[in-house]
């Protein structure tokens, strides 16, 4: 428990409406133009670009006479600048909406291309603090309708945007309420193309989305707030929240092998899309605490690994990947605070009750995984070493609005021995 006062009896549970299934993409004008919009800014990848999916979707709307601009340049794992750029394109373009074809890196950026192009003022503003200025915006973005062509992210289910400052050397995130998508329209045809390497990735970030939300500081254990404006969208794991969060591990531990294995296994592929989902709409309530604390330094502190199977024209640690490095230690220094519970995710992970399980049971459940579609075998693999531990902690422990909903205090020097233990998980 955090403090001695009087602790939070209310948690909120807010959801984009989601449209699922094979081919729902086909329908993205109608959803587009009962909007009533006519003029969207239409944000993709250059690697959707090249597989024609962003073409396609630009005809479907133009199809209901909605006009369109493509802006094709989001970055894998963006950066403040590449953020920047797409919101000047956002500002000059008088747009009435957007539309967000690709990974969580291409709906993020259309978040932001909307928030700034609406209320004005510089990113590092929003950015949640001690990073940045953490401003909230002062009322509603233009509608947002993201179309996800990766099973990680949800972000077509979140209120967060993710960010690399290169500057800074440090990842971090844009999170309101305001940010939220209007529509999520998940298709998972549009994953056929996704390389083994990305599904491994962006279908770890599912599995630890909904495994940290299920692990965190129980709503009900942390301080009760003054003002409902100060609620935080990441409120601690709560009953409504435990739903999504177990139905995604369920379909991360049944499917996530089978959609690495191959592309045209639509059944397993459609799964993971929609666990990502859930799993999104799952810790956009509960949060998430320790591995996404870690990632981000992982991720963005040095730029130097080029991870097989993505884009190559910069080096990058793929979100997933550097999520799930620290996991299972993380899991293994918080098992004593709901043993029950951790049991409870390793069990819907395993498809089975594991007996006699104890605090390394999740940690090995998660280890197969990882092992079993081809991820990093620990921090080392992605090019750090004992000697930049001090930094990678230094990185974490600014998150400190992830690392509040972790289920005990959590020290420096306990970060630094999670990572320590993370060097190599096998």
């Amino acid at each position: 428990m955090q403090g001695n006062g009087p602790r939070e009896t209310i948690f909120t549970m807010e959801a984009t409406p989601i449209k699922y299934g094979p081919g729902a993409s086909e329908e993205i004008g109608w959803e587009t133009k009962r909007f009533g919009l006519k003029r969207v800014m239409l944000v993709s990848d250059p690697g959707v670009v090249k597989a024609g999916i962003a073409a396609h979707m630009q005809e479907l709307l133009e199809a209901e006479g909605i006009e369109v601009e493509l802006w094709d340049r989001s970055s894998v794992e963006p950066t403040s600048s590449s953020f920047q750029a797409a919101a000047d394109f956002a500002k000059e373009g008088d747009f009435d909406g957007f539309v967000a074809v690709g990974g969580g890196s291409s709906m993020d950026t259309a978040k932001i291309a909307n928030l700034i192009s609406t209320h004005g003022g510089e990113i590092m503003d929003y950015v949640n603090p001690p990073i940045g200025g953490g401003r909230k915006p002062p009322g509603p973005l233009k509608t947002l309708i993201c179309v996800p062509t990766t099973a990680g992210t949800g972000s077509e289910a979140t209120t967060a945007a993710i960010l690399d400052i290169p500057d800074m050397k440090i990842k971090t995130g844009i999170s309101h309420a305001y940010l939220r998508p209007a529509r999520g329209v998940v298709d998972p045809l549009l994953t056929r193309t996704a390389p083994a390497a990305v599904t491994s990735s962006a279908g770890l970030d599912v599995v630890c989305h909904a495994a940290e939300s299920y692990l965190t500081l129980p709503f009900d254990q942390r301080p009760k707030i003054e003002d409902p404006d100060d609620r935080p969208p990441y409120q601690g794991a709560n009953p409504v929240a435990d739903m999504w969060s177990a139905k995604a591990l369920e379909y991360g531990g049944k499917y996530l092998r089978r959609a690495v294995a191959s592309g045209d296994d639509i059944e397993a592929r459609g799964y993971m899309m929609l666990g990502a989902s859930l799993a999104g709409v799952g810790f956009g309530s509960a949060g998430v605490h320790i591995p996404h604390a870690c990632a981000y330094p992982i991720a963005g502190l040095k730029h130097e690994w080029t991870p097989t199977g993505y884009p190559t024209d910069h080096p990058f640690v793929p979100h997933g990947w550097s999520v799930i490095v620290t996991a299972p230690a993380a899991f293994r220094f918080t098992y004593d605070t709901m043993p029950e519970r951790h049991h409870e995710v390793a069990n819907l992970l395993a498809g089975e009750v594991i007996q006699n399980p104890d605090e390394n049971t999740l940690p090995e459940v998660l280890i197969e995984l990882m092992r079993d579609i081809g991820a990093p075998t620990g921090v080392r693999e992605l090019g750090y070493s004992e000697d930049e531990i001090p930094q990678l902690v230094e990185g974490a422990i600014k998150q400190q609005r992830l690392l509040i909903g972790t289920p005990k205090e959590v020290t420096e020097e306990d970060l630094a021995n999670i990572i320590r233990d993370s060097m190599e998980n096998w």
